[in-house]
């Protein structure tokens, strides 16, 4: 929850668990707020370092031997962008403080503190901070030289591309991103879905969200990375040789990834919103890159020929099947129409992630959150942390895979959605299986004799299947809709009923059978197109 709070928002959460045992409980919520780039501050306790009462706190409990680990920092350490120990009750303020500004500074993530009985129980005079003196460190902007550079490359560029995946965070970064596309006519825009919408897919240089694999990332002559993880995988699509490609980024050589790198001509630690503004102005303002940008009306008119093909493409892909049954592509569609056009979509469809986004289509800052990390189960208490953030009349919808709605401890969520009065629109792409490793294993095998299994055979099948949205009610007490979906007739009757429900203050889960009740196989040309 604390999660999804702060990416809607961008202002720092805290979390408080039980010494090592708590953190361990973190698991991979704490490496998908790390890749995710969610300010939140952990804190945990420390067993008492005193055994026999030489300080108030001193041990008192059995459990305190067994807990008592030799560095707990090091638990969570690698994700964290600070950890530290509060060792005197004295300067507690001053340690939060600086844990806050790590937080808060991008790249923003979490950071860890500990603190020790004994430490928590120590009376001190009471104090205060200026707030304003703790704040993270500010934003930078490209220098001149490397601003003429990269517009005088994006404005000359046949193909101009920008792959972005995270810059939408800052919501103003979007509007700032659409006045380079409208100023460069020709840039196109694709947008990695990393952990935020950061282009509106209504506009006509949007590629759409794709996992680093894209046609034109093999055409563009001129790429500019801004916010991104991973712009394209070479082993399946990347640049041609001769194209000029530079990488603005808050961390743009990716500290915490020990492989990574890029053929660019140069990279700059810079804030990508100041980029987008300086670059968009800075060309308007040149009479020479104005006067270039000008002749460019037939290229902007082909751009529109081109989205709207794709467009067409999207809705064919989304027609009613001639068995009965739906699709992820129908379902999507059917989703973006029943919902209000502002609902905030908390994804982790996983293997259908690109699919979902096509039907999408979103549009509007803010109202698209992926995981951005590799840890499922974060869109449970991440839509709840949304929901929560955003407010009661805002409509929030996660979208989660079968078994990433497992992984997310149901038990817990739809508890705390009814406990809090927190409700939300579930929708369970259940293809009753894991599509991950099967698609996983095509890529590598693709003609090996995994790829001749069944999903039963590779025991990545989900039969019997789940009551997904039996789950969530037994955990709600009984106060949610619940509701199964196998064909199209009985999606058109039970999705509306679902919204309505979420509209009139009661969470609800719809169980969405992909292909109907016994699904199909994943098919091998989707391997490396699903995302």
């Amino acid at each position: 929850m604390a999660d999804g709070y702060a990416r809607l928002t961008s202002k720092p959460q805290c979390v408080i668990v039980h010494v090592d045992v708590g953190t361990q409980g973190l698991g991979a919520a704490v490496h998908n707020a790390s890749c995710g780039r969610a300010p939140v501050l952990i804190f945990a306790g420390l067993s008492p370092y005193t055994c026999e009462g030489e300080l108030r706190g001193s041990r008192t409990e059995y459990i305190h031997w067994i807990q008592d680990v030799p560095d707990q920092k090091q638990i969570v350490g690698q994700y964290c962008r600070y950890t530290a120990e509060i060792k005197r009750g004295v300067n507690i303020k001053q340690m939060v403080g600086r844990a806050f500004q790590f937080a808060t500074t991008k790249p923003m993530g979490p950071v860890y503190l500990v603190g020790s009985r004994e430490a928590m129980e120590e009376e001190i005079e009471p104090y205060a901070l200026d707030k304003r003196q703790w704040e993270g460190v500010g934003d930078a902007a490209l220098i001149e030289k490397s601003l003429e550079t990269i517009a005088e490359a994006l404005v000359g560029a046949d193909e101009p591309l920008l792959i972005t995946g995270y810059s939408g965070r800052n919501h103003t970064a979007v509007g700032e991103l659409v006045e380079l596309a409208d100023t460069v006519k020709g840039l196109r825009v694709l947008d990695t879905g990393g952990s935020d919408m950061c282009f509106p897919s209504n506009h006509r240089a949007s590629v759409g969200v794709r996992y680093g694999v894209d046609d034109c990332i093999k055409t563009a002559d001129v790429i500019l990375i801004a916010d991104c993880d991973v712009p394209w995988i070479p082993t399946l699509c990347k640049p041609k040789p001769s194209a000029r490609i530079f990488h603005i980024d808050s961390d743009p050589l990716k500290q915490q990834m020990p492989v990574f790198y890029l053929p660019t001509e140069g990279r700059w630690r810079v804030d990508s919103c100041t980029a987008f503004k300086q670059l968009h102005e800075y060309i308007s303002s040149n009479p020479a890159l104005s006067e270039k940008i000008s002749s460019y009306t037939a290229r902007w008119d082909r751009l529109q020929t081109t989205y709207e093909n794709r467009l067409s493409t999207i809705k064919e892909l989304a027609q009613p099947s001639t068995d009965g049954y739906f699709n992820a592509s129908y379902l999507s569609s059917a989703i973006r129409k029943a919902v209000p056009e502002d609902a905030i979509f908390a994804i982790e469809a996983v293997t259908s992630t690109a699919f979902v986004a096509d039907q999408l289509l979103p549009s509007l800052p803010g109202t698209w959150i992926n995981c951005g990390g590799g840890g499922l189960g974060w869109s449970g208490g991440g839509a709840l942390g949304i929901k929560l953030a955003a407010g009661k009349e805002r409509f929030v919808c996660q979208i989660v895979g079968d078994g990433t709605f497992l992984f997310s401890v149901p038990g817990s969520v739809y508890w705390i959605s009814q406990r809090y009065k927190l409700p939300i629109l579930t929708i369970v792409l259940n293809n009753q299986g894991w599509n991950a490793p099967k698609r996983s294993l095509l890529l590598v095998h693709p003609d090996g004799v995994g790829s001749k299994a069944s999903n039963d055979e590779l025991n990545i099948s989900f039969e019997p299947s789940p009551d997904y949205a039996g789950i969530a009610k037994a955990a709600a007490g009984g106060n949610l809709w619940a509701g199964r979906a196998e064909t199209m007739e009985e999606l058109g009757s039970l999705l509306p009923l679902a919204v309505e429900s979420v509209k009139g203050g009661v969470g609800a889960v719809l169980d969405a059978r992909i292909d109907g009740a016994k699904g199909k196989e994943f098919p091998k040309g989707e391997a490396a197109t699903s995302g």
